[in-house]
């Protein structure tokens, strides 16, 4: 793997990937300047079941299939070989790995609702800048997040967003994209009923 100037990060279970993921990346690229964003095929989110849960070979098949060969967008397991299974040791980890490189975090809505039950999630918001991108439903109720009441006063506005990337810490926006209703949830229910 590359390292490029400045890259986004987007982990997660893609169990499996699906085109949501693909389209607040190719958002995240572009309304925030960015040179490349990585897709982190999580080995297991400490969050989520081992039930239903695909293994990793076949996760990283299906994001690959997703990305089809995008230039800017890296399908990567990295986290196995760093050994860490928390976003907080994952973001520290790299940044000692690739110190030259600048690391924004990337996550849709739905997480910013409960990245406070993440462990050291405000470690995260002090450690890169953090890209929330809107999924369905729009807006999420995102008012009430603890996310929000904690570092508002470091929130940029929309507009500013290229500005994320070399802002002082912590510092974070909320980008409202069109949205893409596709879920894995959603995917992995319909082939239940197909079976």
């Amino acid at each position: 793997m590359i390292p490029h100037r400045t890259i986004g990060l987007l982990g997660g279970s893609f169990n499996p990937a699906h085109e949501g993921h693909l389209h607040i990346s190719l958002y995240a690229l572009k309304m925030l300047g960015l040179d490349a964003v990585w897709w982190m095929i999580s080995p297991q989110n400490p969050l989520k079941s081992t039930d239903g849960m695909a293994p990793l070979t076949e996760r990283l098949a299906s994001a690959e299939k997703i990305v089809d060969g995008h230039p800017r967008i890296f399908v990567t397991d990295i986290e196995q070989h760093l050994g860490t299974r928390y976003t907080a040791d994952t973001v520290t980890a790299l940044k000692k790995r690739f110190p030259h490189t600048r690391f924004v975090w990337l996550m849709g809505t739905d997480n910013l609702l409960q990245v406070h039950r993440w462990q050291e999630w405000e470690k995260i918001y002090r450690s890169v800048p953090v890209a929330v991108l809107d999924r369905p439903p729009r807006g999420n109720n995102i008012k009430s997040c603890r996310a929000l009441e904690r570092f508002r006063d470091r929130l940029l506005p929309q507009d500013e967003a290229r500005r994320l990337k070399t802002s002082r810490l912590p510092a974070w926006t909320i980008l409202h994209i069109p949205l893409n209703s596709q879920s894995a949830t959603a995917i992995r229910e319909t082939r239940k009923l197909r079976t």
